[in-house]
């Protein structure tokens, strides 16, 4: 295989790790900031309990114990969830690197493939808003 081929598959496998790494990231992030705003809505609204406690009817605090407890186990199988789909897009990313470091001419020809498919969709899109206007 000529290094033009090999660069392209290299380039291809790192192109495709850098975007397992970008959905990670994104995913962490954004599970991230859901927890840190839900844990200042559950501190926010114990104070709230904490200061109604001596008038709140016990049955409404009850209510409030359970609701804070649900919005802690959700956030806990977020995070659970999160951690899943990382390791999903781990093993992803690893059995296409794989496969485009065992069979590099057959990565190059379908990432030829999909950059045409992709072309002719962008070039059908464009024409479509052509002739509406």
């Amino acid at each position: 295989m000529n290094s033009f081929a090999t660069n392209t598959v290299r380039d291809t496998a790192n192109a495709i790790h850098n975007a397992a790494d970008g959905a990670f990231d994104s995913a962490s992030s954004a599970v991230a900031a859901t927890r840190d705003h839900a844990n200042d809505a559950l501190d926010k609204a114990e104070l709230n309990v904490r200061n109604l406690r001596g008038r709140v009817d016990p049955m409404v605090e009850m209510l409030a114990e359970k609701a804070q407890h649900l919005a802690r186990q959700s956030l806990d199988l977020a995070s659970e969830a999160k951690d899943r789909a990382q390791q999903s897009l781990t093993r992803a990313a690893g059995v296409t690197t794989r496969y485009v470091s065992e069979q590099p001419v057959r990565s190059i020809l379908i990432a030829a493939a999909v950059g045409a498919a992709v072309a002719l969709a962008v070039s059908a899109s464009r024409n479509r808003n052509r002739n509406r206007y």
